[in-house]
Parts: C-alpha cells; structure tokens; sequence
C-alpha cells in the first residue's frame, strides 16, 4: 500500500495506491514487536526506523507509535517517507517526534514524478514540494532528503538544475545520492 508506484520500487509493483490514512497494521502489535526486542539482550541498536513495505505515513496511528517507542527507550526514531503526504497537516505532527525523517525527492517536475513515481492520481508534484517545505519549516529534528537517480527519468541537466534549486530551498541536514541497485519494479529503470 503506498502513494506512489515506483519504476525502481525493489518491492515491485504497488498492489494498491491510495491517499487514504489508516491503521493498517495494529499500533500495538507494533509497539509490541519494538517492545519485546528491546527486552532481550542484542547488539548496539543505533536507531529504530520506521519504513515497511509501503509509505509508513498512510499509517494514521505513526505519531502515536513513535511518541510510544520515545516513552520507552532513548534510541533516537527515524522514518523514511517518500514525502507525498507532507502536505497533510496531521502527518507533518506526526513526524515531529521524530530526530531524523528521510524524505524521497525523485523528481520536481510534473513530466518527471510521472514517468518515475507513477503517484496517485490525487497527488500533484507541486503539493508534494510544497509539503516538504512547510515540513521543513516546522520540523526541528534532522532532515536527510533521499533522492534516487534513474537513467533517462530524472538524470537530465534541467530536472537536476530544477531539484538543486528546491534542495537550496529546503536546506536539508544531508542530501543522500541514489541509483537502482534491487531488482527493480520495472525492467528498463536502470542505474
């Protein structure tokens, strides 16, 4: 379940896009889960992160799920996010007691978040940039924008020119460089 169909998505295919924000999986068999591994003896955990295998922030119960993991535990929270609903005030809340978020920013024009992200048919690329710099305004906590490069989508002199100017925009803490690595969604998304 995500907001986006990615050509370079290592899941494969989304199965099901969607805006729409609910309990997906139960908070409390994941506050469960967290809890329970942390009672046993492990290594050194560095951070515990929020991801899965679709936009975590479809989830309607994310901001109780990491203020509970900050109740029980100094291990910073991280959520990796492709960003789409950012313009959602209720998911910029739910992201502020997080210390690091790592949203997506595959692409900033209309021609590139389509052949790229295939969105939602309710997501426009302008809304999404948008959301992410009211985000950045609010949030205090570090900000790592990921951005994936893949060839002949998003790798032109103009669409990167268009995203450094964003970037300058934002000021995120890090600006992490990506390519397709996984088994891509689609056979002709390349590195």
């Amino acid at each position: 379940v995500c907001t986006l169909d990615c050509i370079y998505c290592e899941l494969g295919p989304t199965t099901s896009t969607t805006l729409k924000r609910t309990e997906y999986i139960r908070s409390d068999t994941i506050i469960g889960e967290i809890r329970q591994y942390l009672s046993q003896p492990h290594g050194r955990v560095d951070w515990i992160t929020f991801s899965g295998s679709g936009e975590p922030t479809l989830n309607s119960r994310l901001g109780a799920m990491i203020h509970a993991v900050k109740d029980m535990t100094p291990i910073p929270v991280a959520v990796i996010t492709n960003g789409t609903l950012l313009y959602l005030p209720e998911v910029r809340r739910d992201l502020m007691e997080a210390d690091a978020v790592l949203p997506s920013m595959d692409a900033v024009t209309a021609e590139a978040f389509l052949a790229l992200n295939r969105p939602h048919p309710g997501l426009r690329i302008g809304r999404v940039i948008e959301g992410l710099k009211r985000f950045r305004e609010e949030y205090r906590g570090q900000l790592w924008l990921e951005i994936l490069f893949v060839e002949g989508c998003n790798d032109s002199d103009d669409e990167v020119q268009c995203m450094k100017l964003i970037i300058d925009e934002l000021a995120p803490d890090q600006v992490q460089l990506n390519t397709v690595d996984r088994p891509p969604a689609e056979p002709d998304a390349r590195p």
